[in-house]
């Protein structure tokens, strides 16, 4: 709908009021005249005045049309043309809000505009200055949808081509949805229930401002993660949201969700909404679901079938294998069956053994015994010598032992001054402490013994001892091991 203009006459702007906002100098009479003597407006006075009035006049309105000439400058802000049948207005959206837009506008849509009304002096044109826009019914909405659908399967997005297959067992599963609705629940209920896989949610918005742009950065983000890097990379990604109505999935139905999912190097299936519901999501994933739960069954077999499957193959294999032992077992009892026997083969190889080892008896004992000659004759002719060497190397090592004997002797200390003592049990006293405290020594020098008593004072030195009469000496020592003492 439109909303008309006011009537000037009704809101008071006389020319009397445009004058004394626009500056002019008043009459000091009172109130300028009308008519040709009235004072002159400047055209950037009248324009300032008309801009004035109609912005006070229409300063919040909701405006339904089709966008026409619609056009985005390289500055970000929006242009274009709303119209009716009988009529059309410029409507300009600034580069913040058209930005937020959540569906990219195109000729031939019809849309709600909610803004201002205002007028361009430069032009002496009227426009509406938009801070929202919105598609009107779910008729326009479909149209959009379909226009993109074209646009965007014309370049390929959406060929069967470019499809990927899913993975029969994924390690991890990557999953872009609210993390705080129903659906991120169902997933993981359902992919417990049949086999547990770990799972990386990135949380985005699914509707409303911000949605679309969120999900592609999602979807791209996934697919930008390294293999073997900190976070594991997905070998799946499930694009999912619950049910709602065309205006609530719409930010799975824009451009940059639907490259995102087109570009993704990882196979994707796509959830949103229920059964009946279509996005532009669900034609650019690899797969699509009817709902986030069938996502899950998708994603991932049973558990239980898995092992029961796997143990009707080692069955199989088991029995494969014994099948091909008994049937190589009977192949090889009828090959044995053919075989000349053992004794039929050995016994000329026997009987050739035992010539060749007669053969070699006789030559190793004629051989033996001529060596054995030769080394008979050999050993009388070296026995002397060698028992003559040895007993020269014998002797002079006795002789070098009687040596090392005799400076060992303690009777040869004895003999020149010294003296061994010992307590009366017999055992060597070796400090003077030991001497005090044993109270009865002996003294043993080279020609016998004296008895000592140890007083428990100062002792008087004892009187020298009776020199001793020479005696004659001694005839040397026989040979071989002498006594100690």
């Amino acid at each position: 709908m439109s909303v008309p203009f006011p009537d000037p006459a009704s809101e008071g702007d006389t020319p009397a009021r445009l004058l004394a906002e626009a500056g002019a100098p008043d009459n000091h009479l009172g109130s300028p005249p009308v008519g040709d003597g009235a004072p002159a407006l400047s055209v950037s006075q009248l324009s300032a005045a008309i801009k004035r009035t109609v912005e006070d006049g229409f300063a919040r309105v909701r405006v339904r049309g089709e966008l026409s000439g619609a056009k985005r400058a390289a500055s970000g802000h929006f242009y274009a043309g709303l119209k009716d049948d009988n009529a059309l207005i410029d409507i300009v959206m600034w580069k913040g809000q058209a930005s937020r837009l959540a569906f990219r506008p195109e000729d031939g849509i019809e849309v709600i505009a909610t803004g201002r009304v205002t007028t361009y002096p430069g032009r002496s044109k009227y426009q509406l200055v938009v801070d929202s826009l919105e598609v009107a019914g779910e008729g326009a909405l479909m149209l959009l949808f379909e226009k993109l659908k074209a646009r965007l399967g014309g370049e390929g997005l959406f060929d069967r081509e470019r499809k990927q297959p899913l993975p029969y067992l994924p390690r991890t599963i990557g999953v872009v949805t609210s993390p705080t609705g129903a659906v991120i629940r169902d997933i993981l209920h359902r992919l417990a229930d049949r086999c547990p896989t770990h799972v990386i949610v990135w949380p985005v918005l699914v509707q409303g401002e911000g949605a679309a742009a969120q999900v592609a950065r999602a979807v791209r983000g996934f697919d930008a993660l390294a293999p073997g890097g900190p976070v594991p990379r997905p070998d799946l990604v499930i694009i999912a949201r619950g049910g709602g109505s065309i205006e609530d999935l719409w930010a799975f139905n824009e451009e940059v969700v639907v490259r995102a999912i087109a570009d993704c190097r990882i196979s994707t299936i796509s959830a949103v909404g229920h059964e009946t519901d279509v996005t532009l999501a669900d034609y650019a994933a690899d797969t699509r679901a009817p709902t986030p739960t069938a996502a899950a069954e998708m994603a991932v077999p049973v558990r239980a079938e898995l092992t029961a499957q796997l143990a009707t193959w080692g069955g199989r294999m088991i029995g494969a294998a014994s099948r091909h032992q008994g049937l190589c077992g009977e192949r090889l009892a009828a090959l044995a069956r053919h075989l000349p026997r053992r004794d039929a083969l050995y016994a000329p190889q026997h009987q050739r053994l035992d010539d060749a080892g007669d053969r070699l008896d006789r030559s190793q004992r004629h051989r033996l015994a001529v060596i054995a000659e030769r080394l008979a004759s050999r050993s009388a002719a070296l026995r002397p010598a060698l028992l003559a060497r040895r007993w020269d190397r014998d002797q002079a090592r006795l002789d070098g032992l009687a040596r090392l004997l005799a400076s060992l002797d303690p009777r040869a200390l004895l003999a020149r001054g010294y003296a061994m003592v010992r307590d009366a049990g017999g055992s060597i006293i070796a400090s003077a402490g030991a001497a005090r405290g044993a109270g009865h020594l002996r003294l043993m020098f080279a020609d016998g013994e004296v008895p000592v008593a140890v007083s428990e004072g100062d002792a008087p030195a004892p009187s020298p001892a009776p020199k001793p009469a020479r005696k004659a000496p001694s005839s040397p020592p026989e040979r071989g091991q002498g006594e100690l003492f």
